[in-house]
């Protein structure tokens, strides 16, 4: 495939940059009419941490938990947020049980079929990850022509690699917990792979801080996605403009910036 690699646009490319903006504070519109509606009625999953999960006590936290709520503060409307199975998280916005779901909903022609959606409130990007104690300085194919790179096998991310890296060598792994096995103990120079997955995982004592980011991030849709947005019933456009509303005024007033590093100490972006 030609070209060059897609990388985040902007100040996201940057190594400073501590989390992603996807909103334009030129262009956030004006509050929609809420005339009618008291609250938002939300619903999620309760096993996928950071995003969402539940605590002992059975409370729904999580970064997709939190923004739900920050949200409705924003909106100035109540708030409910309510578990349900992956499977019925679309249909319960279709049989009436919810006005919005907001699990970690990748944008997809699948999911857009049966579900509107708001702008993508967050993507996953691909990243290398290398060992601290490197002497590459950069990510670029040039650099990493003839180098060792872990990834998952079959993954976008390999084919992300063959496209643009096509010098590189790639050791392919079953799974995401032996390719970091094999970085962290050196066998490879670099892994390729999820972004998020991979923050969390430099930021726990698994990694025990052996590695780090490097170069980055990559965002190419056609391998990556469009990202994850907030689902409502199809047709229902008052809702989604006042959602999208919401996460951009979020976004201008620094919360969700805040809330994201929160729950990504060690950024994506």
């Amino acid at each position: 495939m030609a070209g060059a690699p897609a990388q985040a646009a902007g100040p996201a490319a940057a190594e400073t940059t501590a989390a992603p903006d996807f909103w334009d504070p030129a262009h956030i519109a004006q509050k929609p009419d809420l005339h009618g509606l008291r609250q938002l009625r939300f619903v999620t999953e309760d096993d996928y941490p950071p995003f969402n999960f539940a605590l002992p006590d059975g409370r729904l936290t999580g970064f997709n938990v939190e923004l739900a709520k920050a949200i409705c503060e924003e909106l100035d409307l109540g708030c409910t947020i309510q578990r349900r199975r992956w499977d019925l998280l679309l249909p319960s916005l279709e049989d009436g049980g919810a006005d919005a779901a907001i699990a970690s909903l990748a944008i997809t022609p699948e999911h857009s079929a049966v579900a509107d959606f708001t702008a993508p409130y967050y993507v996953t990007p691909g990243r290398f990850a290398m060992r601290v104690d490197t002497t590459l300085t950069t990510a670029s194919p040039e650099a990493l022509q003839d180098r060792l790179i872990a990834v998952v096998a079959g993954s976008k991310h390999e084919a992300y690699l063959n496209a643009f890296f096509p010098k590189a060598k790639l050791s392919p792994f079953e799974n995401e917990d032996l390719a970091r096995a094999a970085l962290k103990s050196g066998r490879v120079n670099a892994l390729f792979g999820d972004a998020i997955s991979l923050s969390y995982w430099l930021n726990g004592a698994e990694a025990a801080g052996c590695c780090a980011f490097k170069g980055g991030p990559y965002v190419d849709a056609r391998f990556f996605g469009e990202g994850a947005g907030i689902a409502v019933k199809k047709g229902a456009k008052s809702l989604r403009l006042a959602l999208d509303y919401a996460l951009a005024r979020l976004a201008e007033r620094g919360a969700y910036a805040e809330l994201y590093l929160k729950y990504f100490p060690v950024s994506p972006f």
